[in-house]
């Protein structure tokens, strides 16, 4: 038999009013309810239906999500107090699930962490039993601020042992954005090239080749005025400044750190936004081990995608 209009009708003829959180489930019964009658309330009104889905954390008065889909199946109005959900407290993250949280956030910038888009991704994979507001607040409250302690030291084989383990990190590991940003860029080139231009007819001013040389020559490892402990003062001190500014975990600074060739300007941007301060790409492993090659024509490839200046201090922050 045909769907009836009136199926979420009360007995007076005014459409019942139902309540449930933003979420895949809302998305799922709300055609649902429309086409039976009823309404959705933006926010929790007296007199609406509370509803919410089973296993979670139920407020006391709360009605089943079944309730609707059992209405439907039967094409009539069913009492409520059957789909009655017991009250109680919120639905506790297993070890597991605290797990893939941390595994499946890893990697992702600080604007798809704080967002929502992710979250929702998440939810819709079955990452978890949690809703995506639950996992968001997992995250960012309870297992984020654990990711990181300050350092209680300011002992320079201390910092030098984190700078490794990142660096192995970079080495070994590179997220999908940075991959993407270099594929882009190598489109973006080709499409801006002449017909008749290839990679292999890329040729480097002059002026680029000889300013190279110039900073090569010119920036010699400073020698340090001051105690290597006040310097890694310095250092700890900046970079908890960023984690502070950005919310995010030790690794992840220093990870942008080494992507933005130790520049704290253009590291800070980088976590704001995901782009370079000077419009550059970020350095990949790819390119750091081009830059190793002593090949002339490489060379200029890099200078003509950096920039001979970001070429120049990037082999001064390597060698360093």
């Amino acid at each position: 038999s045909a769907r009836s209009r009136s199926l979420f009708l009360w007995d007076d003829g005014r459409p019942m009013r139902f309540y449930l959180r933003p979420g895949l489930a809302k998305l799922r019964l709300a055609p649902l309810v429309l086409a039976g009658g009823g309404r959705l309330c933006r926010v929790q009104e007296p007199g609406a239906v509370l509803l919410a889905q089973p296993g979670e954390a139920a407020p006391d008065g709360a009605i089943s999500t079944e309730y609707v889909t059992e209405c439907v199946e039967r094409n009539r109005r069913l009492p409520l107090e059957p789909f009655l959900l017991a009250a109680r407290g919120p639905l506790a993250f297993t070890e597991a699930e605290d797990a893939a949280l941390l595994q499946a956030v890893r990697g992702q910038g600080t604007v798809r962490v704080n967002g929502r888009a992710l979250w929702i991704e998440l939810e819709q994979s079955g990452l978890t039993r949690h809703s995506w507001q639950a996992m968001r607040d997992r995250y960012l409250r309870h297992l984020r601020p654990r990711l990181w302690e300050p350092p209680q030291t300011e002992d320079p084989t201390q910092i030098k042992g984190l700078f490794a383990a990142a660096n192995r990190e970079f080495e070994s590991t590179e997220s999908e954005s940075d991959s993407s940003d270099v594929a882009e860029l190598s489109i973006q080139d080709e499409m801006e090239r002449s017909p008749g231009e290839t990679a292999s007819d890329l040729k480097t001013g002059p002026e680029d080749s000889a300013f190279l040389d110039i900073q090569l020559q010119r920036q010699e490892r400073p020698k340090s005025t001051c105690s290597s402990s006040s310097v890694v003062g310095q250092v700890v001190k900046t970079m908890e400044h960023l984690m502070e500014k950005f919310a995010v975990d030790l690794f992840t600074v220093t990870q942008a750190l080494l992507k933005n060739s130790g520049d704290v300007e253009a590291t800070s941007y980088f976590l704001q936004t995901g782009q370079r301060l000077d419009g550059y790409p970020v350095w990949s492993r790819e390119d750091d081990l081009e830059l190793q090659k002593d090949d002339e024509h490489v060379r200029n490839k890099l200078i003509a995608k950096f920039g001979a200046e970001n070429v120049a201090k990037r082999i001064v922050f390597r060698e360093t």
